[in-house]
């Protein structure tokens, strides 16, 4: 597939893998495709920027019962569920698919952080959280000895002064767990407590909320930017 110099076929391709028409291995072909074009993938943005902004003007519609019962058995979709219980909505094969790819990720970039920072040699865990394009914007590491979790960005992330990052742990059953406010700064040293990495968390998140974090103790009020799961190392 050639699309560079292509502007018409560019965007008719971007358009249908936001709207979700690019199907199987022509639509792998095009993230592949993506990764390494820059400029693609900032159309493709302004593609979901587009439907999107329209799907929030469209009227609300009811399909019938037993049309919606089709959708459900022929896609395997569970319940409508609150809003941070977003991972909850794919099947078990696409979540160890994103497990597997956030775990090969992550392990490619903690190769960099050990390059670069020796200190790092005794980080049990890291998780590379992705934005929607899966492209990474954070880096957690956990050292377990001595119960630290170092947040790194590694992407530009933009900001106001009213807002800021949450991260939280969501677990398979129950409440997401929130493990602090991210500040402005590019890396950012917390407490790893033993509910952020047990056996039951099912991955990371990171919400937009309003200065001092999410004022809903039940979880995140802003929308989720980033997520990714946990990756054993040690």
């Amino acid at each position: 597939m050639k699309l560079r110099g292509n502007e018409a076929l560019r965007e008719r391709l971007a358009a249908e893998y936001v709207l979700g028409t690019l199907r199987g291995r022509a639509r792998r072909r095009f993230e592949g495709l993506m990764h390494d074009d820059a400029a693609l993938r900032r159309t493709t943005r302004e593609w979901n920027e587009r439907l999107g902004a329209m799907a929030e003007f469209a009227p609300a519609a009811v399909p019938d019962k037993r049309v919606w019962r089709v959708i459900e058995a022929r896609l395997d979709l569970r319940p409508a569920a609150p809003r941070w219980q977003f991972w909850r909505h794919g099947s078990l094969a696409m979540w160890r698919s994103l497990g597997l790819a956030s775990s090969a990720a992550a392990a490619l970039l903690l190769v960099a952080v050990l390059a670069l920072r020796p200190d790092t040699a005794h980080v049990s865990d890291v998780a590379s959280l992705t934005d929607a394009a899966a492209r990474p914007v954070l880096v957690v590491s956990a050292d377990r000895q001595r119960q630290l979790m170092t947040v790194k960005v590694v992407a530009s992330v933009a900001l106001t002064p009213q807002q800021a990052l949450q991260l939280w742990a969501v677990p398979r059953a129950g409440k997401p767990r929130s493990l602090g406010v991210l500040g402005a700064g590019r890396e950012l040293t917390l407490p790893l407590p033993a509910h952020a990495i047990g056996a039951d968390v099912a991955l990371l998140a990171v919400s937009l909320e309003p200065k001092g974090g999410s004022p809903d103790p039940n979880g995140p009020s802003g929308p989720i930017l980033y997520k990714g799961g946990w990756a054993h190392l040690l």
